[in-house]
């Protein structure tokens, strides 16, 4: 059994919250036992790299139970929960994956995984993809399709497949509506808040809170910081979101103006360079900086550290830099997505869906991928519905049904007015 993780003496309490996991996705559950029965990946491996949650373990075993050959490594140096990796090491899962691990050791990961050849890859963030398709191309031979996890993901294999580059189809789980309309709002809002307060036990009322894009994430961790009391400022480049927030009832300026205002920032446009020194120039003593988009590029901790004179580590996650002129600013887990470096990523119930999402798409991808064409693809409709109908029954909800008549006005236009 090959494997790498931090101790694998842990993996008994990795597998209890492996198992409290599984409790809250019911979903995944029963496409696991699905799985078990037809064994649609049987022969087949399939390399991910992904966020090493427990969460995500229910994923990469629903995978295993399959018939798959699963090998995981971590999308994010701090992200990992290493009694979860332990846990799937001892369950037959090739995991390369613990928090903390190096730049050097991340692509070793990587690498790691990718000797397994895969036939089928998952991303967050599209490591392996790239990877596949920059050092790694002799793999390009092998590899069938792939699917993407994330917003940033997605916004460079899009940026790839124009540009000609891409070799093989992908499918954007991100932006189904079962992933995006759940995970990113409601999983980012709370884990984000979450993060932040685990890393600083700040009182969010009455704290001005400025949130770095209007996305699906952003909407999120603003509707959630205004539940707890902070009022909201929103930075936004793109006029429909800004009009949007601005409707929600928020003040929507750019960064600049903002920095002067805010007490604590948070992130989340998949961009670089959202927070510089131009803004930390301005920004008041004791503002707190967190970031909960994919990749550290958002806020740059690079300029912060050319602005400082000392830091030091204050708690777990928070890094005190104390500026030039005497003003202390707290940057939360490295400037690393907090929700997972500082918390332990999204609940499980919402997770539950996304990677149902994935699970399916990997079935769907084992029968359709010789008739895709080398481009992104979204998740067909109907993985989507049959997630969203299977959630609706483990929660106990249901819902009306077209009658015949509703169903003949529907795709009638004889009739009218």
């Amino acid at each position: 059994m090959k494997f790498k993780v931090k101790d694998i003496k842990l993996a008994a309490q990795g597998k209890m919250n492996i198992a409290l996991a599984e409790q809250e996705m019911p979903v995944l559950k029963i496409i696991a036992e699905e799985f078990r029965k037809l064994q649609p990946f049987r022969g087949l491996t399939i390399a991910a790299c992904l966020h090493v949650t427990k969460e995500t373990a229910v994923l990469a075993k629903a995978l295993a139970a399959g018939g798959a050959r699963v090998a995981l490594c971590g999308s994010n140096p701090l992200s990992t929960q290493d009694d979860v990796a332990a846990a799937l090491a001892a369950e037959g899962i090739h995991v390369f994956a613990w928090r903390g691990v190096s730049n050097e050791k991340y692509y070793w990961c990587l690498n790691q995984v990718l000797d397994f050849e895969p036939d089928f890859t998952v991303d967050d963030g599209a490591d392996l993809i790239s990877l596949i398709h920059g050092k790694r191309k002799a793999l390009l031979k092998k590899v069938k399709a792939a699917q993407e996890e994330t917003t940033t993901g997605v916004i460079r294999l899009k940026a790839m497949a124009k540009a000609g580059k891409l070799k093989y189809p992908v499918v954007a789980v991100n932006d189904t509506p079962t992933k995006h309309m759940f995970d990113n709002y409601y999983g980012t809002g709370q884990s984000t808040m979450d993060g932040l307060l685990r890393a600083t036990n700040i009182l969010l009322s009455g704290k001005v809170l400025v949130v770095a894009g209007y996305g699906y994430c952003g909407k999120g961790m603003a509707l959630r910081a205004k539940g707890l009391g902070a009022r909201v400022i929103v930075t936004e480049v793109d006029a429909l979101p800004g009009l949007q927030a601005a409707m929600d009832g928020f003040e929507v300026m750019p960064m600049p103006a903002a920095a002067k205002l805010g007490d604590i920032f948070l992130t989340a446009t998949g961009n670089k360079d959202v927070i510089t020194k131009n803004h930390l120039r301005l920004m008041k003593n004791g503002a707190i900086l967190g970031n909960s988009g994919h990749f550290n590029v958002e806020i740059n901790v690079k300029q912060i550290e050319q602005e400082a004179r000392g830091k030091k580590q204050v708690r777990e996650n928070l890094m005190e830099y104390t500026l030039k002129d005497g003003r202390k600013v707290y940057l939360i887990a490295e400037g690393r997505l907090m929700n997972l470096a500082a918390a332990e990523g999204h609940p499980s119930a919402v997770m539950d869906m996304s990677f149902a999402d994935q699970a399916l798409t990997c079935e769907w991808l084992t029968k359709n991928y010789q008739d895709l064409g080398k481009k992104v693809y979204d998740v067909p409709a109907a993985i989507d519905q049959r997630v969203a109908k299977l959630k609706l029954q483990a929660l106990g909800v249901k819902i009306d049904k077209l009658t015949p008549a509703q169903e003949k006005y529907l795709a009638s236009w004889t009739e009218g007015t």
